[in-house]
């Protein structure tokens, strides 16, 4: 005869399952819907590129159709340094989302990051909405999760699960410290998360990646992950998506709502992200560093690697695009394509190190 206790133990153990994978796809749901249909921007602050112009040649010396947009991220050759980053995944509609964007960044010769694999990893009938590699074989591709989890009994074994689970290139661990802070059924527990993010380096046999999903990187923090062993940083910088305007947003909270709103401009802005985390990393070249967080243009992404940054990340614009069409998706890529390759021929750069190097991008006083 069964254990009763422990048989209404294993129930009660399977309903928080079910609550916990219910909640989830909820949360995911409630994300994408707010992110399409409401102003999620910050209030005030901006991500900065606004701030700085470049001196522009009018003998450039070279000729447009010459210059080069590739360059060489962990052993795969990107078209142009851009990257779709981490969007979507875990309920049915966003399948087909990330298919497409696969298709995308095929075409476009760009990288790409799927949004957090933890309801992946916790309900395995959710993992077809994360895996592309069937549309699009040959694209630099990263797994995603959120670092905090590793406080809530993920470990090396969820890192490797996520990133076999669509045959990624790397995995990015995100940290989101303030969104969760506001979420009514956030992880609030971030003591802890260098220990074992060097573990994760130093334990998966693929480039780890950490970033902030927009409110930036101090160089501190940077020079502690550089210590790590990550492979990466993504600035992910104050000026785009504000979570904690999506948060607030889908809060019923009379209380979060109006802390919310103090919080409003709460981040440092990406182009002074970009410029402390190169600081932190100027020693080791070694590291990648993406610039994420309000990039709207060809030229912000030019002003990103003027800055240190080695590429740079779009989220919002693209999932906004995707959700007309794959071509328009394709178009507005194209657009910021055409926009980089034009600001390095008002220069007179011919190629992404010599973008890096120039000495025509200045601080507006």
């Amino acid at each position: 005869m069964p254990d009763k206790k422990n048989f209404l133990l294993k129930e009660e153990n399977k309903l928080d399952k079910i609550d916990s994978e219910l909640s989830n796809g909820r949360r995911k749901e409630e994300h994408l819907f707010i992110a399409l249909n409401k102003d999620v921007s910050f209030k005030k602050t901006n991500s900065g590129f606004e701030n700085y112009y470049f001196i522009h040649q009018a003998l450039p010396e070279i000729d447009l159709n010459e210059i080069n947009l590739s360059t060489d991220v962990f052993g795969k050759k990107l078209r142009l340094p851009l990257m779709i980053s981490p969007l979507v995944g875990g309920i049915e509609i966003t399948g087909e989302i990330n298919k497409n964007l696969a298709k995308v960044a095929s075409i476009c010769g760009i990288a790409m990051g799927v949004g957090s694999q933890r309801t992946g990893i916790e309900n395995t009938k959710t993992e077809k909405t994360y895996q592309v590699r069937d549309i699009a074989p040959d694209i630099l591709l990263f797994a995603n999760l959120g670092a905090v989890q590793l406080n809530y009994s993920f470990g090396i074994k969820e890192c490797k699960k996520a990133i076999n689970m669509i045959d990624a290139d790397g995995i990015i661990l995100h940290l989101n410290s303030l969104q969760e802070a506001f979420q009514h059924e956030g992880n609030h527990n971030f003591k802890n998360l260098l220990m074992k993010i060097e573990e994760i380096c130093r334990s998966i046999d693929h480039p780890v990646i950490v970033r902030e999903v927009g409110f930036g990187i101090s160089k501190e923090v940077a020079g502690k992950l550089i210590k790590t062993g990550v492979s990466g940083i993504d600035v992910g910088g104050a000026g785009g998506t504000s979570w904690v305007e999506v948060e607030k947003l889908r809060s019923g909270s009379s209380i979060i709502k109006n802390v919310a709103e103090s919080f409003s401009n709460w981040g440092i802005p990406t182009t002074e992200s970009i410029k402390l985390v190169k600081e932190a990393v100027s020693k080791n070249n070694k590291i990648l560093v993406i610039a994420s967080g309000g990039i709207r243009s060809g030229v912000d992404v030019a002003k990103s690697i003027a800055l240190g940054a080695d590429i740079a990340g779009i989220a919002l614009p693209v999932l906004k695009n995707i959700q007309v069409s794959i071509e328009s998706c394709i178009n507005y890529i194209k657009e910021i394509e055409m926009g980089l390759k034009i600001a390095m021929f008002g220069i007179g750069v011919l190629n992404i190190n010599e973008l890096k190097n120039t000495r025509y991008l200045k601080e507006k006083t």
